[in-house]
């Protein structure tokens, strides 16, 4: 069980880092955007040119890195929450949980929970 939770720990930082490594360098196609003037639309319209949205992609390539090093992986999930709670309300709220269901967003959702329950005697540590 201890190689499972190296190998999650792994791959969720591989995705933080590649789809955060992807927004600064574009080595992966984006799909259309929004259309204009919807919810997502307006949203990432205040995102992009504040550099709001740069910050965030910074912090999710090093809770990425962190995360993927086992003894740094309790510091990379506290860093990574935030990020995948906004995540999933972006997803149910503008989206209207149409794409809850796709393959990365159920990993970006799944294996912190297998994580966070693998690590909760670190995580009780804290509330000590």
């Amino acid at each position: 069980m201890k190689y499972a939770s190296h190998i999650a720990g792994g791959l969720h930082g591989l995705l933080f880092v590649v789809f955060g490594l992807n927004f600064f360098l574009n080595f992966i196609p984006m799909p259309p955007g929004p259309p204009e003037g919807s919810p997502p639309a307006l949203f990432f319209a205040a995102l992009f040119p504040t550099g709001y949205l740069a910050f965030v992609k910074v912090l999710e390539i090093l809770g990425g890195i962190l995360v993927a090093i086992p003894k740094t992986r309790v510091i990379g999930l506290l860093v990574l929450g935030p990020i995948i709670i906004n995540i999933l309300a972006f997803h149910v709220f503008l989206l209207k949980g149409a794409a809850i269901v796709d393959p990365v967003i159920a990993l970006i959702t799944l294996l912190p929970l297998f994580l966070v329950w693998k690590e909760r005697s670190k995580f009780t540590a804290l509330l000590d």
